[in-house]
């Protein structure tokens, strides 16, 4: 998640441009860069993080992928290398195509606000031109603020009904901030908004055409005081069974008071009907966050064959003040829902990190962690006819090693449903018992035969330095499912090129980046998963005593990244692939 203002400036003719899309290959092993058009350097036009991934289920060769890219942005800030914010108005939710069935990528061009070309230290301003992001937002007085997720869904006809044989169309959600800090300019109120962008001509999107998507929808109810956040979508895509079919889903948390910290913050739900263009929100948890009752964050939505709408988000267990995986589920399209259960128990990973204030993952000064849920389900899609309906759920749970206290190693747990989330059986591992799984996401094909899981292994306890590596690399594993619906024994699959997450950095430089999710979409034969990758990111020896010693109380002045560090710095990319068990 970032967040910017910028004043408008002077109107500007707009000038669309169809630019040949940077194109990848498969790598070696069988994984490739997903975000390709990306560089290798400067910082941060090179750092990409918090990928999602989409398949048409009508035609599997067809998948898009999105992550937070800053191919736009200004390399650090012009006239002071050493503070790299995110440059004012310039978008970060990154757009990629594949049409081979995820085994190779390319990333379109558009026109937009952009910084790109912003590299030295001398002063310059952002400009219409060359953007790798999701396009139509600056014209629409808003800037993409990534947290991606894609899903594909039918097109409606002109009886407004929808099917499959009208067509495709991709929707991709993510969050938004207004383009103007003049408030009589701005397009919501509040400080972050959840949108909607769609396209129903994915070849010209691919392409680089602007005019290949719609102006960009706001979901959100938005007040003042509110950020949207942290939101998930979906498209009931079974068109033989669902009485839903076609309806498009969004949860996301309502952190509705930034200057208390964001409290209260409800779990919140928005349903369209009418492929994306209106929207209708209901609160799905209580809103309090105290020492009784906890927040809430990570949401994740799907629907079975029948329409049922399940939503998964991680909270508080009032009775045991435990972390908890809880879901709510409609029957009816979406309109009510039941009141909201716990699925799990959950230990947290990660430990309290001084320089973020919060748990990281691998040490002082790392990559931020969360447990947050990944749920899919077997529902057939796209017809709904060989659905088992089966629900897997998975999330990171612990405790963390450290290198004081080594212990035992987190999990990647799996639980599963038969019965629509009545009662769950499990919970299984599915990470090898060596890695430590970061970021686990499911996906369970559609006629519920096999299941997979993707995450970042890190090798090494959490770590109280910045001295040494912490290696790490992108693992996807398999299970099949048996007669009884249990995943049978988990095999890895495909095991990327290992990297130090010390190369990835936040723009403040203070810590590690990674994000908050990978993902994960299972189709009859395959998985297509992409994750947070930094097999090309170089450690840079003055970040890192610059970040131990904000670690031990006596901050130092931060490096110029770009000029202190070597080239590849920051280098942090979305990798993945197309992966047969």
């Amino acid at each position: 998640m970032v967040k910017r203002l910028a004043s408008l400036g002077t109107a500007a003719a707009f000038v669309i441009t169809l630019a040949m899309p940077s194109l990848s290959a498969t790598a070696a092993g069988g994984s490739t860069r997903v975000s390709i058009g990306s560089p290798a350097f400067p910082f941060a036009q090179n750092k990409q993080n918090e990928p999602s991934v989409a398949v048409d289920p009508f035609n599997t060769q067809l998948v898009a992928a999105g992550s937070n890219d800053e191919i736009d942005l200004e390399a650090c800030k012009a006239g002071d290398p050493t503070t790299c914010p995110f440059t004012d108005g310039v978008g970060v939710s990154g757009i990629y195509f594949s049409f081979t069935g995820g085994s190779s990528w390319s990333q379109p061009t558009y026109t937009g606000w952009t910084a790109r070309n912003c590299l030295g230290p001398d002063a310059c301003s952002p400009e219409l031109g060359p953007i790798g992001t999701l396009p139509k937002y600056y014209e629409s007085g808003l800037v993409s603020d990534g947290d991606p997720a894609l899903a594909f869904g039918p097109q409606q006809g002109a009886d407004g009904t929808f099917s499959w044989s009208n067509g495709k169309r991709l929707y991709y959600a993510n969050l938004t901030s207004n383009f103007s800090s003049v408030r009589s300019e701005q397009s919501f109120n509040g400080f972050e908004a959840i949108a909607v962008s769609r396209t129903d001509d994915v070849s010209a999107a691919a392409s680089g055409n602007n005019n290949a998507w719609k102006a960009p929808v706001i979901v959100s109810k938005q007040n003042s005081a509110l950020f949207s956040d942290k939101e998930q979508i979906w498209v009931d895509n079974t068109e033989n069974t669902s009485p839903y079919f076609g309806n498009v889903y969004i949860c996301n948390v309502g952190f509705r008071s930034v200057g208390l910290g964001g409290a209260p913050e409800p779990v919140i739900f928005a349903r369209s009907t009418d492929g994306g263009d209106t929207w209708t929100t209901k609160q799905l948890s209580s809103a309090t966050n105290n020492n009784q009752t906890g927040g809430r964050q990570g949401c994740a939505i799907r629907t079975d064959s029948a329409g049922n709408v399940y939503v998964f988000w991680v909270g508080t267990d009032i009775l045991t003040r435990q972390t908890a995986m809880f879901m709510a589920k409609s029957t009816d399209g979406g309109v009510n829902f039941s009141q909201p259960q716990v699925v799990t128990l959950a230990q947290d990973v990660g430990l309290f990190d001084p320089n973020t204030g919060r748990f990281s993952f691998d040490g002082v000064g790392g990559a931020r962690t969360s447990t947050f849920p990944s749920v899919d389900i077997a529902n057939g899609a796209p017809t709904g006819n060989d659905a088992t309906d089966e629900i897997v759920l998975s999330w990171p749970n612990g405790p963390t090693p450290s290198d004081t206290n080594p212990g035992p190693n987190e999990q990647a747990l799996v639980k599963w449903s038969l019965d629509g989330g009545n009662t769950w059986q499990g919970p299984v591992s599915a990470s090898k018992a060596s890695d430590r799984p970061d970021f686990p996401a499911i996906a369970i094909s559609p006629d519920g035969t096999d299941v997979y899981v993707t995450y970042d292994a890190f090798h090494a306890p959490w770590q109280s330095t910045t001295d040494d590596p912490r290696l790490m690399e992108g693992v996807v594993r398999h299970a099949t499912i048996g007669a009884n619906g249990a995943p049978g024994s988990w095999s890895t699959i495909h095991r990327g090129t290992t990297g130090d997450a010390r190369g990835s950095s936040s723009n403040g430089l203070t810590a590690e980046f990674l994000g908050d999710y990978n993902y994960a979409f299972a189709t009859r034969d395959v998985v297509v998963a992409v994750w947070n990758d930094v097999r090309n990111a170089a450690d840079c020896p003055a970040i890192d005593a610059y970040r131990e010693s904000i670690a031990e109380g006596s901050p130092t002045a931060p490096p110029a990244p770009n000029s202190d560090c070597p080239h590849h710095f920051g280098n942090s990319d979305i990798y993945g692939g197309r992966f047969t068990p």
